[in-house]
């Protein structure tokens, strides 16, 4: 599919604090898009907007609460006159064994990431109808295959790519297109914080590659990029994750018998792995919930 020029256009960024999305919101600018900025940290997201090339603005909000995000809609409607693209990306991480798992801090991570990014449609749905624009539902390589000591991630992952799916053929012929965004382990806060576990980071590099190095983030958001002009169904933020598709039927077996193996082989030191949210936007959500 041909390209759309983003000029002129009105982007909506969650989770735009950091990472994945203050990047992309700066390279949106920087492509003559107006960028609304959503997340917990108004003055990080305050100087986010003051280094932006184009009209900007920035919201606080938690993605997860109805009224909240359904008021942002309304005022970024109103702010900017209308909205041609929201990317959901506001996301949360944990890692350990599912029995030892803070309860809490694991329903979090469906809440936010899952239940987020449906709050987060249900808010902008109205307004992208009036522009026939386009949602991006941010995944990852989480949703393709399953990984042991990442099941909350790994479920809400898998469910926003099968929400991001539905919500496709429900409303496209409305108009509204609907792309999926795939990442593998990206040099954000987030993947830095589970490094920060030694048993996790160890894990991780005892994947098969490509999937057990970092990549850096730059390429990965100008891939984000090009499938936001091109609106695409899919986006592939390393080029090896599309080859992933072909094949993830037979993922479930392949992690389910090597990942036994290595869980025997770290089990003397699991009970040291953190049970709470990892990264400094786990602590801002901590944190915001607390204030709460």
């Amino acid at each position: 599919m041909s390209r759309v020029s983003l000029e002129g256009q009105v982007a909506v960024v969650t989770g735009a604090a950091r990472g994945v999305g203050e990047l992309l919101a700066r390279k949106l600018s920087a492509r003559g898009a107006k960028v609304a900025l959503v997340g917990l940290e108004p003055d990080v997201l305050k100087d986010v907007a003051s280094r932006l090339h184009t009209e900007s603005d920035h919201w606080y909000a938690d993605v997860t609460d109805h009224a909240a995000m359904a008021q942002v809609a309304q005022e970024v409607k109103q702010r900017f006159g209308k909205v041609d693209i929201v990317v959901a990306n506001a996301g949360v991480a944990g890692g350990g064994p599912f029995i030892d798992s803070d309860p809490e801090s694991w329903r979090r991570v469906i809440e936010v990431n899952l239940i987020g990014s449906a709050v987060t449609a249900r808010a902008f749905l109205p307004v992208l109808m009036e522009s026939r624009g386009y949602l991006l539902q941010i995944a990852s390589l989480a949703a393709i295959t399953p990984a042991p000591m990442m099941s909350a991630y790994c479920a809400s992952k898998s469910g926003v790519e099968a929400f991001a799916h539905s919500l496709r053929a429900e409303v496209g012929y409305k108009g509204v297109r609907v792309g999926v965004g795939y990442l593998s382990w990206t040099d954000t806060d987030m993947v830095r914080g589970a490094d920060q576990d030694d048993v996790m980071r160890e894990l991780r590099q005892r994947l098969p590659w490509p999937s057990n190095r970092t990549y850096p983030l730059g390429p990965a958001v100008d891939r984000i990029v090009a499938g936001i002009e091109r609106r695409s169904s899919h986006v592939y933020a390393q080029w090896w994750l599309r080859g992933m598709q072909s094949i993830r039927g037979y993922l479930p077996m392949v992690i389910g018998s090597v990942g036994q193996r290595e869980m025997k082989r770290f089990e003397p030191r699991l009970g040291s792995v953190p049970k709470g949210l990892v990264g400094s936007g786990g602590a801002a959500d901590e944190k915001a919930r607390s204030a709460s």
